[in-house]
């Protein structure tokens, strides 16, 4: 389907399972598209948990040049955030944002942007960082996923972390680099996602935390 966000008209996949249990919309990184492997397998494995899914492009064809405008791309989540909200198939859905890369930058712009409507934000091998002095206006829990051989990003994270006001955590997937391509590191990637979307829009019913990570947290629970 087509979502009209900010003024463009964005393709968008989405997939809402029998009694969901919340939303979660995806922001994808730099260079990449609603088609990603792996924000798909994420939203797989989400939409077995009863989670319904909206992967969406931020840019049209002709925007590509502008994939490191975050400003543009939080303005374009936001934007859905608003029409998802006039569905009647999720509009009662409490809504989670999963963002990679640049994505998760702009997750976390339209979580301080909407702070009543998003409950829950995820960020995978994410630049939280380029949300700047926006990071202290989130009070949505937030989670924040790296690899433990993406030394660079982690201390990005961990920077960005210390500037928020809500509750979060860092989770470092054991082996795992920028893009967790090792054997079974995104798996653990979207098992922390529907542990974290599970007990924060997951309407009472429990999760297990993942397992193979190192966690950091803090923040006003």
């Amino acid at each position: 389907m087509k979502l009209d966000a900010a003024g463009a008209l964005l393709e968008a996949d989405v997939a809402v399972p029998p009694e969901p249990r919340g939303l979660v919309l995806f922001a994808h990184g730099t260079g990449s598209s609603r088609l990603s492997p792996r924000n798909r397998l994420v939203a797989t494995q989400l939409g077995a948990a009863s989670f319904a899914t909206v992967l969406t492009d931020l840019l049209t064809p002709e925007e590509e040049d502008r994939r490191f405008d975050v400003d543009l791309l939080a303005g374009r989540l936001t934007g859905i955030l608003d029409r998802l909200a006039e569905l009647p198939e999720v509009r009662a859905l409490p809504v989670g944002l999963f963002g990679a890369s640049t994505g998760a930058a702009a997750a976390l712009l339209a979580a301080a942007a909407r702070p009543q409507r998003v409950r829950a934000v995820v960020s995978r091998g994410g630049r939280p960082d380029l949300a700047g002095a926006h990071l202290a206006g989130v009070t949505a829990p937030t989670l924040l996923v790296v690899g433990e051989r993406d030394a660079e990003v982690i201390a990005l994270n961990r920077a960005a972390a210390a500037q928020l006001t809500g509750e979060w955590a860092l989770r470092i997937v054991a082996g795992a680099g920028h893009l967790f391509e090792e054997p079974g590191a995104l798996e653990e990637v979207a098992n922390a996602a529907r542990a974290w979307f599970g007990v924060h829009l997951g309407r009472g019913r429990d999760d297990a935390g993942p397992e193979g990570v190192v966690m950091e947290g803090g923040g006003h629970a």
